[in-house]
Order: structure tokens, then sequence, then C-alpha cells
């Protein structure tokens, strides 16, 4: 008799009849590999889970200058212990926030119910910005842009936190976005 045990009689066990009930597990197998194969790209154009993003090279300094220069014109007050602005853009407009050891810049104070354009890129390494509680995921790497819209529909604070590992410090790097009604 075989078992796990032992090794089995023939040394060609590939030449054995496979039994009936590994044949059933098999085919559920295959059958749910062949389901969840057609799921993915139909959630992908169905579903309301996925970001319509654009994507465009640039560089750190040119990312930069467009992120200050959407501060300089938006900042509405400091806040915090490291005294960032917090950025109030028109509703619709665009917004830009930058990722960098180990922190996201600037705090952005948006309007519920309200679209805006999201540009995100990295000075340094690659981040991630995922937005919770409302688990919006996305990877940040420098010399891209990612532009994404973004409309939220509650008010509260949202902490924006980098799920890809930076280095010593990544444990602190949180963001802010404020919503308001």
């Amino acid at each position: 008799m075989n078992s796990t045990l032992t090794p089995p009689k023939s040394k060609l066990w590939w030449n054995e009849p496979v039994e009936k009930s590994e044949l059933i597990w098999i085919s559920i197998v295959f059958v749910w590999g062949l389901v969840m194969s057609f799921m993915m790209p139909y959630w992908h154009v169905t579903g309301n889970q996925n970001l319509s993003n654009e994507t465009y090279k640039t560089t750190p300094e040119r990312f930069m200058s467009k992120a200050q220069s959407f501060v300089d014109e938006y900042t509405v007050r400091n806040e915090g212990p490291r005294n960032y602005p917090v950025v109030k853009p028109p509703p619709g407009g665009d917004v830009y926030m930058v990722a960098r050891l180990w922190d996201f810049w600037p705090i952005v104070e948006l309007e519920k119910d309200q679209t805006y354009r999201f540009h995100l890129s990295s000075m340094d390494w690659q981040h991630g910005f995922s937005l919770q509680p409302a688990n919006i995921n996305i990877q940040v790497l420098p010399k891209y842009e990612h532009v994404f819209t973004l409309t939220p529909n509650s008010a509260g604070e949202y902490s924006v936190i980098c799920n890809e590992y930076c280095g010593i410090g990544h444990h602190m790097m949180i963001g802010k976005i404020l919503v308001v009604e």
C-alpha cells in the first residue's frame, strides 16, 4: 500500500492512474482559474474601483516648481509641528502633492463632493500613495507625474500613507488631506 511516508512501488509514478477525487479537485481549480482570469479584465472595465490615471515624464525640479507655485497661490494657513502649508485649491482645480523622504507635502484641504485633479511625483525614491480610509493606492515614482481625479464624498481627515518601503523613516511618512463640507 502506498502512503505519503513510503515511496511508490513504481519509480514511474506519473504513469499511475489519477484518482477520481484528484480529477475533481484539478477540474475545480482549473475552472476557478478561468473564472478569475476573465473577471479581472471584466472588473477593470466595469468596476468603479479603478482610477483613470495618467502618467507623464517630468523631472523633480520641474514638478517641484509646479508644486511650489500651487502652494504659493492657494495657501490659507500653516499647520502642525513642521508648520506645513495648508492649501485650498478651487473646486475643479489641480492639486499638487510631493512625496519625498519622509513626508508628503503640502497638506491639502478639499471641498466635499467636488472633483479635483491630483498630480503626484516623488523627489527621490519610489513611494506609495495610499489614501486611507478611501483605499486608493498609487505607486509614486521619481521622474514621473501621476495624475488622477478625486471626488471626496465624505468630510473628515484622510491620511496619506507611504506603502512602499523607502528607508529608515518610512513609518513616519504620513500626509494629510482635509475634506470640509
